[in-house]
């Protein structure tokens, strides 16, 4: 239900909610002075007119509630609207009453019968100011609700893109770094570079941070990725990449896996002169969809990887604000071997 709909509901709803108390009211009173003898005509003139001036004083109520919401320390206020309305509607309906019924014995028990026709009044009215005031505090509520869910969503929308941006340019800065060493060495492999990385930046700028890619769609952007990094490091950088078939349809964060491999690629293959195998197994755990990145690492030249990486922090962030989990991602650190899980709720 939309915010625009909410009055129209609303008036609909009171608007059959004071057809009821008069119709409900009518047949009540009727019934009862039926029961204490008196004659029905006089009975349902007598019913009809109260029935009318208590159902005028309950719309009256909601209509002011509608328009003003009196807070907690104001709710007297609407005593006093009961119990003023409650006196009108009894005033009017007694005059009236005396002046339609010319039997004075009639007139007597009206006069005699006010107390108890004010306290069916002040019931009826202050029950509805009641209902005014719980929807309005629910309608409050719900709106209160509304904006904070907003607010935590684009905390987290921001959240996300300050993450993918401090990201990006560290990777930025090195391909930068590794094209401009090309330049006069390699002329061709730096304009090659260029294009490669031109790609991978403009899918990346296509991405939502919040989107889910098929597996496929990521490993694509990815590839544009590791060829960049090819580039700069050639026969050094060895990636094998294994996915079991019925992992085809599943879906990920956009972006997900390509900190983890750059966090690989830097602990791995930096510091190093020989051939570095990094390995990409995905798979799926039931509910879950499972990718493992592996690389090995010399603990005599370089910090601990698990402590250092940016990267594993930021996915770690992001799992959290897209699934609410801080279980997602697994790392493991051995002798020289390094290796990174994240679990993907499918």
């Amino acid at each position: 239900m939309s915010p625009t709909d909410q009055p129209i509901i609303k008036n609909r709803y009171f608007l059959l909610t004071c057809s009821i108390i008069f119709l409900g009211w009518t047949i009540i009173q009727t019934f009862i002075l039926y029961w204490y003898g008196i004659e029905l005509g006089t009975a349902i003139k007598d019913s009809l007119l109260s029935a009318t001036t208590i159902t005028l004083a309950c719309y009256v109520v909601a209509n002011a509630l509608h328009y003003y919401q009196p807070g907690k320390e104001r709710v007297v206020y609407i005593l006093v609207w009961v119990i003023s309305l409650s006196i009108l509607s009894l005033s009017g309906s007694y005059y009236i009453v005396r002046w339609l019924i010319e039997d004075p014995v009639y007139r007597e028990f009206v006069k005699y019968s006010i107390p108890l026709r004010f306290v069916a009044a002040s019931l009826l009215i202050g029950w509805m100011a009641v209902m005014n005031l719980l929807w309005n505090i629910q309608k409050n509520t719900s709106e209160n609700e509304r904006r904070k869910l907003d607010a935590e969503s684009l905390a987290r929308e921001a959240e996300l893109y300050n993450l993918r941006q401090q990201l990006q340019p560290h990777f930025i800065f090195n391909s930068l770094n590794s094209i401009i060493a090309l330049i006069s060495s390699s002329p061709d492999r730096a304009r090659q570079m260029v294009f490669q990385l031109s790609d991978f930046l403009r899918g990346t700028l296509q991405k939502d941070d919040k989107a889910l890619l098929n597996i496929n769609e990521e490993l694509e952007h990815l590839q544009l990725y590791l060829d960049i990094e090819k580039v700069r490091f050639g026969h050094r950088l060895n990636l094998e990449l294994t996915i079991e078939d019925y992992c085809q349809d599943c879906v990920v964060p956009a972006m997900i896996i390509q900190p983890l491999l750059e966090n690989a690629i830097k602990y791995g293959v930096y510091n190093t002169t020989g051939q570095v195998d990094i390995l990409i197994e995905i798979t799926k755990v039931a509910d879950f969809l499972g990718i493992q990145i592996s690389n090995p690492f010399d603990p005599d030249h370089q910090v601990s990887q698990k402590k250092s990486g940016f990267g594993l922090r930021s996915i770690e962030r992001r799992l959290f604000l897209i699934y609410g989990r801080t279980d997602l991602l697994k790392i493991e650190q051995n002798e020289n071997t390094f290796v990174a899980n994240i679990l993907i709720p499918q």
